[in-house]
């Protein structure tokens, strides 16, 4: 069984076991790198943990493509038609199901170009990718507790009355949007806050319906962040 997996490439181009490993580690090492970046670099209340995901398996599986194609420009044209028509005929709205499409369809273009050791190493690695990603989360961040929207019926200026009340319930708390209505005074707020008690989120809103000036007062629990 080794040997077959060690030895089991008979396409034109043959892979050696130790160059495939190296360059899909490599792959996987780099992906996490770019995740990274992004993670560091995101701003903005849109984030989504599958795209994070994404950046990492498609690093593995563009390279496992490359692996399988070996400059074989009709096994290049076919992966291409075979995507194109999976990809007419589906909407694929979430960008980590376009990477399970696009493995699935290089992992059998390895089996039928008999590269069957590629096939092997590749649907393994990935799969423990899928599961490393899965069971520890990678891309989840979780900066704030609570989404708080209420409609601020005082001048602008009287603001900060409001913030020091956010202030005694929460470490941190960030306006994330105000809406303003020409001719009316008052705004429409939305913060984000990370409470100094979570359990406690219930006195937080009944303060804010007593607040002088606050109505509509509407919560929303922040889990990880996730697509907005």
């Amino acid at each position: 069984m080794t040997d077959w997996i060690l030895r089991g490439d008979f396409g034109s181009v043959p892979d050696d076991l130790g160059g495939m490993l190296l360059g899909l580690m490599l792959a996987f090492v780099c992906g996490h790198v770019v995740a990274w970046v992004y993670m560091a670099c995101h701003s903005g209340l849109s984030y989504s943990k599958s795209f994070v995901n994404a950046l990492i398996v498609l690093c593995l599986v563009v390279a496992l493509v490359m692996m399988v194609m070996a400059n074989n420009l009709l096994i290049a044209f076919g992966l291409m038609a075979v995507f194109a028509i999976v990809r007419f005929r589906n909407v694929l709205r979430d960008t980590l199901d376009t990477t399970y499409i696009l493995a699935s369809i290089t992992v059998g273009m390895a089996a039928g170009t008999r590269k069957f050791g590629t096939a092997v190493v590749g649907t393994l690695l990935f799969g423990f990718l899928m599961l490393y990603l899965h069971w520890t989360a990678f891309g989840a961040r979780h900066r704030y507790d609570l989404i708080l929207n209420l409609h601020w019926g005082r001048p602008l200026g009287e603001l900060p009355d409001l913030g020091g009340l956010l202030e005694r319930h929460s470490r941190r708390s960030s306006l994330a949007s105000q809406r303003s209505a020409q001719g009316y005074e008052g705004a429409d707020l939305s913060y984000r806050l990370l409470l100094r008690d979570a359990a406690r989120a219930d006195e937080l809103m009944t303060e804010l319906k007593a607040f002088p000036g606050v109505s509509r007062v509407t919560s929303l629990k922040a889990e990880d962040e996730s697509e907005v």
